[in-house]
């Protein structure tokens, strides 16, 4: 554990942080800022499918890519890794986690775009990209793409499954008294029925589940900050002030501050570490733009929304300093305004995030291990993936919990390698789709 911690602090480290935030920073100006000109273009993409989406090649829908991946995103870092943020970092680190936020929709966009100009059928028919196919036929890296879909086969058994299963067992245990064997036996049949479907029934699984518990979640939030309402003004400005001086850290360390916000808001919307991408790549679509700004609300959806519940309602609190720590401070905090219901809503809310973020992460990392090992050897690994999620609902996870932590931020390197060689392509690319964008709104003008 010694180990696998320092090797963790290096690969997660301010040098690591300043490598994505500042990809973030560089492709923004690249692209002209394109995540705030074309937010709201996005949202309704994703939102209200066009008729191109239908007659357009892929597996899944806009809507689905984007729900499979916010699966993958919603999960446990946006209740316990925002109150980790908070308690290290102090009130300020949730303005720094919007911050990189902000930057990471230009990454996330970006690594869209690649994943479907780049993307291939496999032997059934489906379509397969990602970070190792647009490193391998982009850059012509082809041990560099190898490192990602590795690093990535190995992450997803434990970021995007065993911890994800084990927080739905300690969860349940805690609030329910539920046996961890139980947890596990039904997390293990219900994920084993969709993940054992491949793609399809996972966009289906997703399209139905992550808009339900997302509402739910930010519904819980939001009906506290209205209930207490005069709370919320403060919270807020705390969060701003803090974030530029760092208070609330013993000693005003203001690197604490920005290292733990960005830190978790890129944990939480996995902007920059190349995953999202991967479902991406599924997705029918006549342009690469198209899927990617759809691709890119996910960030806004995760951190902005999201996390942003999380974060004020910890601050409305005022817990966090010699209290509860992780999960059990957002517990906390909603068991205060909510009285015993907010424990429940958190454990529900936990429940839900967890076991989307296992379906999605299923994907992800079969695609890896597909592109290492061909097709074939995509059954072994789902059958290895659900068996796996047993083993995380009742075993002790430290190692694993370690392991999975380092693999997960050595994802970013090739990655973030790909982006940044690879800008030429995405703004050509951009630039190709916002002609067919404007185009298409005159069309709609003229018909009116």
């Amino acid at each position: 554990m010694d180990v696998i911690g320092a090797i963790s602090d290096v690969v997660w480290g301010i040098p690591t942080l300043i490598l994505i935030v500042g990809t973030g920073l560089y492709l923004t100006i690249r692209l002209g800022f394109l995540q705030f000109r074309t937010l709201f273009y996005g949202l309704k993409l994703a939102f209200s499918p066009s008729k191109q989406d239908k007659k357009s090649e892929g597996d899944i829908s806009h809507f689905e890519a984007l729900t499979t991946a916010l699966a993958a995103t919603i999960g446990t870092g946006n209740i316990a890794g925002v109150a980790t943020a908070v308690v290290l970092g102090g009130p300020g680190a949730v303005f720094w986690m919007w911050l990189s936020a902000l930057f990471g929709m230009a990454t996330k966009y970006a690594e869209a775009i690649l994943a479907v100009k780049y993307r291939e059928k496999n032997s059934k028919g489906q379509f397969s990209g990602g970070p190792m196919y647009y490193i391998e036929k982009g850059l012509g890296l082809k041990w560099l793409a190898v490192l990602f879909a590795l690093f990535g086969a190995i992450a997803a058994f434990g970021i995007g499954n065993m911890v994800q299963s084990n927080s739905v067992a300690g969860a349940l245990t805690e609030t329910f008294n539920v046996n961890a064997t139980v947890t596990g036996l039904i997390l293990t049949v219900l994920a084993g029925l969709v993940i054992l479907g491949g793609i399809r029934a996972i966009g289906r699984a997703t399209a139905f589940i992550v808009p339900f518990m997302a509402l739910f979640y930010v519904l819980a939030g939001l009906i506290i900050m209205i209930l207490n309402w005069e709370l919320v003004p403060g919270a807020v400005a705390y969060i701003f002030t803090d974030a530029f001086t760092g208070q609330a850290v013993a000693g005003g360390a203001i690197g604490a501050v920005i290292r733990w916000g960005v830190a978790r808001g890129v944990f939480s919307n996995e902007a920059g570490l190349g995953s999202a991408p991967i479902a991406a790549a599924a997705a029918r679509t006549d342009y690469p733009g198209r899927q990617a700004l759809v691709s890119m609300t996910q960030v806004f959806i995760d951190t902005i929304i999201v996390c942003s519940i999380t974060g004020i309602v910890i601050v409305m609190g005022d817990m966090y300093i010699g209290g509860p720590e992780g999960a059990a401070l957002t517990s906390a905090s909603f068991d205060l305004f909510l009285g015993g219901a907010g424990g429940v809503i958190v454990a529900i809310g936990i429940v839900f995030f967890a076991f989307s973020t296992i379906l999605g992460w299923a994907y992800y990392g079969e695609k890896c291990f597909s592109y290492l090992f061909s097709d074939k050897a995509v059954p072994y690994y789902r059958a290895a993936f659900v068996a796996a999620i047993f083993v995380g609902a009742v075993a002790e996870l430290d190692l694993v919990w370690g392991i999975a932590d380092v693999m997960n931020g050595l994802m970013a390197i090739p990655n973030l390698i790909g982006l940044l060689g690879l800008t030429g392509v995405v703004v050509a690319e951009t630039n190709k789709f916002l002609k067919v964008a404007r185009e298409e709104k005159e069309r709609d003008l003229a018909r009116k």
